[in-house]
């Protein structure tokens, strides 16, 4: 619950000190389990360092036990570690192995959510056939099951594949969708990738005023359970000349300007850097504009 509402401190914590028991009792299951976990909450406050140690450590312990529930949890962990490293080769080689143990298991939830792990990579290396196909079936999946989290999460990877074949209108419905249901959760790292995507398809329209308004509110998500993806959101706010917070009101007067509206399109920037796609792109309006890739939250239940 702690890592579900995005409270990765406490989560880290309770973690660690489970993590001691274990190994103070001699379980090494309990240790491996701990291992996996402490791992997600670490990928999720941008530590990769740690979990790659953490992860390797776990599936040895797994291997050792012949547990195949848990050598499939902890290959998907590293799927999503190699993910967010940039190894998309070998992070699809991994969720494509757990993939395989938790068809073999029966294991439904856990083929949803490495489902849409590996829709994410698909996404990350161009095959958006392949990424639709996983993030349906995710959802497809989780809507049989009535797992809604899982369901905001496809949806929201629904969303990102439409925008980055320039479908910014069906990309926001996916993430209004995924926005309603995290909400409901609670379940706050995912209500901000939500209100990410709904910015960046106004972003894409040419609607920077809207825009404006639901990057905010991701920041502000992002920042209070403090993730590295509130730094991805502030780069494009700055990228695109929008304010962080919400501006003062205009004081009073004949000469004052008046605020850009929904319609008003956001004037273009010269120099902008060669970098990664996903953060130095053309201003919205361009076809060829690539969103920022919005981290999924690791599932680890």
């Amino acid at each position: 619950m702690q890592r579900w509402t995005g409270n990765y401190s406490a989560a880290l914590a309770s973690l660690e000190q489970a993590l001691v028991l274990a190994r103070g009792s001699d379980d090494l299951r309990a240790e491996a389990c701990a291992l996996q976990l402490l791992s997600a909450a670490q990928l999720e406050t941008g530590d990769y360092l740690a979990p790659a140690v953490n992860l390797a450590r776990a599936l040895d312990l797994y291997r050792s036990l012949g547990h195949r529930q848990g050598q499939a949890q902890t290959l998907r962990f590293l799927g999503i570690l190699l993910t967010r490293t940039g190894d998309y080769p070998a992070a699809g080689a991994r969720l494509r192995q757990a993939l395989e143990i938790f068809g073999d298991l029966g294991d439904r939830p856990y083929q949803a959510w490495t489902l849409n792990d590996l829709g994410m990579v698909q996404q990350l290396t161009g095959d958006y056939p392949a990424a639709a196909a996983s993030h349906q079936h995710a959802l497809e999946l989780c809507r049989d099951l009535g797992e809604r989290l899982g369901q905001a999460e496809a949806l929201n990877g629904l969303g990102e594949l439409l925008l980055r074949t320039s479908a910014a209108g069906p990309a926001r419905d996916q993430h209004i969708r995924a926005l309603a249901i995290t909400r409901d959760l609670g379940a706050s790292p995912e209500q901000a990738r939500a209100l990410e995507g709904i910015g960046n398809s106004h972003l894409h329209d040419g609607n920077p005023g809207q825009a404006a308004e639901y990057l905010r509110q991701a920041l502000a998500i992002y920042q209070r359970i403090g993730v590295p993806a509130a730094q991805r959101v502030q780069e494009t706010l700055q990228r695109h000349r929008l304010p962080s917070t919400t501006p003062d009101p205009p004081a009073s007067g004949p000469q004052q300007r008046r605020p850009p509206t929904a319609h008003t399109r956001p004037t273009p920037q010269a120099g902008h850097q060669k970098g990664r796609p996903s953060r130095d792109t053309p201003l919205a309006g361009s076809t060829t504009e690539q969103p920022p890739t919005a981290e999924p939250p690791v599932r680890a239940w």
